[in-house]
């Protein structure tokens, strides 16, 4: 497993594209560059899907965090996991694409053809508009060797625990205060209605034969000052809360800090799940993760 690292630099990149030659005046000065060798400038290309505008999907970009145009063969990362090193860091083949004035025309293996217009709103920066949806996507290119791995992480750490069937408690503090929590051995993070589950099966328990004690609702939110950690809370149906600050330590280990006792627990991936062609879950926007 990658290791999280690497600190961000994120620039902003203007774009106007469109198979109808529609232009934006944006004050962007490198509207007269041509598409491909924009495009190829960027080895990575991350779907900023917060700001994603419109009713309609485009499954292949509303399931992946990046996007790559390497010689004609489109890729994408649809995993949190591995991102880095999988494929290179490019992530997955998943079809082709072709370039045409103000358009890119992509074949997706599973998904079929989709012609996008694209706006060039910075330097590396775009937007890419389904007119016939009536939805856009707006992409920001990187090389991989600055692009910030810990961010993407912390800003969709939600999907990142959904990646795997369960979640072991490998260790706990030896301070901190006693807690009901000390009894749970593992989680599980559900990709439907922000549901978890936990259990007080017994560390080592197979993932197939883990008995679910307990069900409800997580919450996720920013820790204001600190972009490497998040606030966790378990809204148990039948418990009450359980509040935690949330730590990645790498692609398949978190730390969690029970804030009521001062217990320090780490958990350990179990049962990954690698999402290829046409996996992955749909994103949804941050403002949506939010607690009921």
């Amino acid at each position: 497993m990658k290791m999280i690292k690497l600190l961000l630099a994120l620039v902003i990149t203007p774009i106007v594209l469109s198979s109808c030659s529609i232009n934006y005046d944006d004050g962007y000065m490198g509207n007269n560059e041509p598409l491909p060798q924009l495009i190829n400038r960027y080895e990575l290309w991350y779907v900023d899907y917060n700001r994603t505008t419109g009713n309609g999907d485009i499954p292949f970009l509303s399931r992946a965090f990046t996007i790559s145009f390497v010689d004609g063969t489109l890729f994408a990362n649809n995993n949190l996991v591995g991102i880095g090193s999988t494929g290179n860091g490019f992530g997955i083949n998943i079809g082709y694409y072709d370039f045409y004035p103000e358009t890119i025309r992509f074949f997706h293996n599973v998904y079929g053809q989709y012609n996008l217009e694209v706006h060039r709103l910075s330097a590396n920066e775009i937007r890419l508009y389904d007119r016939s949806r009536n939805t856009s996507y707006y992409l920001i290119g990187y090389q991989r060797n600055n692009f910030n791995y810990n961010s993407l992480f912390y800003d969709n750490i939600t999907y990142f625990l959904q990646e795997y069937k369960a979640w072991e408690k490998v260790y706990t503090s030896q301070y901190g205060a006693l807690n009901d929590f000390d009894h749970e051995n593992f989680l599980q993070f559900l990709s439907s209605g922000n549901n978890f589950r936990s259990s007080q099966s017994a560390p080592g328990t197979p993932v197939n034969n883990i008995y679910w004690d307990f069900t409800g609702l997580y919450g996720i939110h920013n820790i204001y000052g600190n972009p490497n950690a998040k606030n966790l809370t378990l809204d148990y149906d039948f418990w009450g809360n359980e509040a935690f600050r949330l730590t990645v330590i790498n692609d398949s280990r978190i730390r969690l800090f029970h804030q009521a006792s001062g217990t320090t627990y780490e958990f350990q991936g179990r049962g990954f799940i690698q999402y290829l062609k046409e996996g992955g879950q749909k994103r949804v926007k941050q403002e949506e993760l939010k607690l009921s």
